[in-house]
């Protein structure tokens, strides 16, 4: 029984166009959120995504609705329960380096992301396959614990890249892929520069040159785009995108998405070890408020839920602000005269200090002092993020299962509010073994429905992402979901 296919009908686009010898650079700038740990290895917590994904494929991407799609594998099916998975893979793509891409590579790349000993934060994402063979040079063979049909949306992962056999100890710094552009040499808190690959399996891109500038703070990445340093800056603000939208050097595109942005109180210290409190801290949010002030209206409420308002499995539920329960808890779980919370946000993120300013504003309403701390931006996500009690965090869009697994299981690497739940594990795990859909899609929802009784984290929206780019760039379409098909890209 064939559970899913993907075909490649039509992904071939620039293979039947007859392209131009690649002219011009385009220059992206990346936060250098990792700091001098930044990383090419696709699976490591310093990755740099907006170098990764130009330079690297995936088995499976995601279309322009976030549906699986084919980029090194062509096909895919599994039998009767869902617990064996074929995938056919592309033929004749070569690596950067000149070796042919095949059946071998895949078994290596998705085995050394389940080894534990590498410590992946992209393991928690396919855990449940235990076996990885290739059948002949072009077919996979996936055996999972259990029975999940959902797998192709999991190989979307934007960290599952296909390397060669063999290169897991020097891809941090070789970048070896099968994407669009192959590596130059890399720099990774200064200019990483990339060229052109001709042998691209979709056709020879339409830039010459890529450079990946590291820029830390959003201002700066602002002021770089509007002096000409940069062509590109994902994290425009609504305010900012006025005065873009103004002036003929600049173009917006304006994108409904699954990211969110929001605040994490660990739930293995006080006091927000109390569900109660917790409960307290997410009531005080006025999170329509937060839309309104914070991003524009260009938002839309979510009730504490990682699942997008576009996932099959998104839950509905009713968050409104609540400030006379939110007292009522607090006095409940010992704090009747409420509490003091040092909240630590940073600029890498432009709405972070904006939006910590709006709750601070909210929640002294319930008793709930919100004490903001300036942090750097440089090394934010290694030195901060996990370290301390409550901190800004984001989330760019995955499938629920995705989602829900990865930040929240008990078990997870990137479990960033220590969330440890064995009944909202127990709903997960049923979750991926019931092939029936309907079924399926009602322990979605009663999972994400014992997130907002129990969980640690503020998800006050998912935001509608406007990126800004320079007049000069053509064919950047299709930037949500991550599947941006950089070799269309042009600079004039």
């Amino acid at each position: 029984m064939k559970i899913f296919l993907g075909m490649v009908s039509g992904l071939a686009l620039s293979a039947s166009l007859a392209w131009a010898e690649p002219t011009g650079v385009f220059r992206q700038a990346h936060e250098v959120g990792s700091g001098a740990a930044s990383s090419l290895d696709p699976i490591s917590k310093g990755r740099v995504f907006q170098i990764t994904e130009k330079i690297m494929s995936r088995l499976v991407r995601p279309d322009t609705q976030g549906r699986p799609s084919p980029d090194l594998a062509v096909s895919w099916s599994a039998n009767a329960n869902a617990t064996e998975w074929t995938l056919e893979l592309r033929n004749g793509v070569t690596f950067h380096d000149g070796s042919t891409f095949g059946s071998e590579d895949v078994v290596y790349s998705l085995e050394r992301v389940l080894n534990p000993e590498m410590d992946s934060p992209a393991r928690s994402a396919i855990a449940m396959i235990n076996k990885v063979e290739a059948v002949d040079g072009d077919t996979v063979k996936l055996t999972l614990d259990n029975s999940f049909a959902d797998l192709p949306l999991l190989l979307m992962d934007y960290r599952l890249r296909m390397i060669p056999e063999g290169s897991g100890d020097t891809i941090a710094t070789t970048g070896i892929g099968t994407g669009p552009f192959r590596l130059v040499s890399f720099d990774a808190e200064g200019v990483t520069k990339l060229a052109a690959n001709a042998e691209y399996f979709e056709g020879a891109p339409g830039v010459a040159e890529m450079e990946i500038i590291g820029i830390p703070d959003a201002q700066a990445r602002l002021q770089a785009l509007l002096g000409g340093q940069i062509d590109m800056e994902r994290g425009i603000t609504a305010q900012q995108s006025v005065m873009l939208a103004g002036s003929d050097r600049f173009k917006i595109q304006t994108i409904p998405t699954g990211n969110w942005r929001g605040f994490v109180f660990r739930t293995d210290v006080a006091p927000f070890n109390d569900v109660r409190v917790r409960m307290a801290l997410r009531l005080a949010a006025n999170r329509q408020g937060m839309v309104d002030l914070v991003m524009g209206g260009g938002a839309v409420v979510a009730c504490d839920s990682p699942v997008g308002p576009r996932d099959q499995y998104r839950a509905d539920i009713d968050c409104a602000q609540d400030i006379d329960r939110a007292k009522a808890l607090l006095a409940e779980a010992g704090y009747p005269d409420g509490i003091d919370v040092d909240l630590h946000v940073a600029t890498l993120e432009p709405t972070w200090p904006v939006l910590a300013e709006v709750y601070q504003n909210q929640a002294a309403a319930a008793g709930i002092r919100v004490n903001i701390v300036q942090v750097p931006s440089d090394g934010f996500w290694s030195d901060v993020w996990m370290q301390k009690d409550a901190v800004s965090t984001r989330w760019n869009e995955r499938p629920a299962d995705q989602a829900l697994n990865e930040i929240y299981r008990s078990t997870a690497k990137w479990n960033e509010s220590y969330y440890k739940d064995a009944d909202f594990d127990a709903l997960l795990s049923k979750a991926r073994q019931e092939l029936d859909f309907d079924a399926r899609r009602a322990l979605y929802v009663q999972a994400q429905e014992h997130l907002w009784q129990t969980a640690g984290t503020l998800i006050p929206y998912h935001v509608t992402r406007l990126v800004g780019t320079s007049s000069r760039v053509d064919n950047l379409d299709a930037v949500e979901n991550n599947s941006v098909r950089w070799h269309l890209v042009t600079v004039k």
